[in-house]
């Protein structure tokens, strides 16, 4: 891969200014959640989701208005991939069955296009469900990063295994803060982008550490510092490249990929930012913070062959 020249830059000099301004951030979206919490998609919630097929393109605010007047409120309506095709979202409601709901209101529909309309999928997911889909959700969170904080501790050193759980999480906060403080819709696959976004921050964060390391063992001069500054340096066209092309697929994902991969490809484009910038200003910086060096590293290598501990 050719790599791309960008100038020897003092990344490590704006450190502390870079930890106040994610520190901000998470307090904002710790604010948010305390106040106004996730927008819990029918995944977490419960309800009954309706995909709808019309002859006619169709708008989906006529179709809210046909479901407000027949008394069916607080139904989402949205475009399911072109404009004929209609997806609602109906939230738990005091109905014992689902399924005289999910017929009341595609007749409702039916009746105001003179039955040109189709109804394709009805799905229904019950609290309890929902219930746990949040729990193992939320498990498949920790299980990932205990596993990362795991591998990086036996692969490199515990300070940078530290330092890579801290870059993953702040990309988590900040990736759910968006949704909380929008407002926007938390479903199963906002999480699955998170889980992807996790993975992602880890490898950016893996190139990094593994060229310190290098650096620790053959530069006889220069601080821990100014070694990590050094390394950034040399894999800073990789991470460029990297995160460049990733992001032009995501942004094209959201803008042409319909409302389904709406949410996800949001999480990737927001991760992917705060990725690049969490594995340059967290990771190394809690390293750094929490003394790593070269005679660290030191030990390392003498447990192991020399040309097999590098990558």
């Amino acid at each position: 891969m050719r790599e791309i020249k960008f100038g020897t830059i003092d990344y490590m000099a704006h450190r502390w200014k870079a930890l106040v301004f994610s520190g901000v951030l998470i307090f904002i979206t710790f604010v948010s959640l305390a106040v106004q919490g996730l927008n819990y998609g029918l995944d977490f919630t419960g309800g009954t989701v309706i995909e709808l097929g019309y002859q006619e393109p169709t708008d989906t605010a006529e179709v809210r208005d046909v479901l407000e007047a027949a008394g069916l409120s607080g139904i989402t309506v949205q475009h399911f991939g072109s404009n004929r095709d209609i997806l609602l979202r109906i939230p738990p409601s005091g109905e014992t069955n689902n399924a005289a709901l999910s017929q009341k209101v595609f007749d409702t529909l039916a009746a105001s296009v003179g039955g040109k309309v189709e109804m394709r999928r009805v799905e229904f997911v019950g609290p309890q469900v929902g219930k746990e889909l949040t729990e193992q959700g939320g498990l498949a969170v920790l299980y990932s990063v205990f596993g990362i904080l795991l591998y990086v501790a036996l692969r490199f050193e515990w300070r940078f295994s530290v330092g890579a759980i801290a870059a993953t999480i702040h990309d988590a906060i900040i990736c759910i803060g968006v949704f909380t403080l929008f407002q926007l819709e938390f479903d199963l696959n906002v999480l699955a982008s998170i889980l992807t976004v996790i993975g992602y921050s880890l490898n950016d964060t893996i190139v990094i550490f593994d060229r310190v390391r290098e650096n620790f063992r053959k530069v006889r001069k220069g601080s821990p510092l100014e070694i990590m500054n050094q390394s950034v340096n040399e894999t800073m066209s990789r991470t460029i490249i990297t995160a460049g092309t990733v992001f032009l697929v995501v942004v094209a994902l959201y803008l042409f990929g319909g409302e389904t991969l709406r949410g996800f490809s949001l999480v990737m484009i927001v991760g992917v930012i705060s990725g690049t910038f969490s594995t340059i200003y967290i990771a190394s910086n809690v390293a750094i913070l929490l003394g790593v060096s070269p005679a660290n590293l030191a030990l390392v290598k003498k447990e192991g062959d020399g040309a097999g501990a590098q990558v």
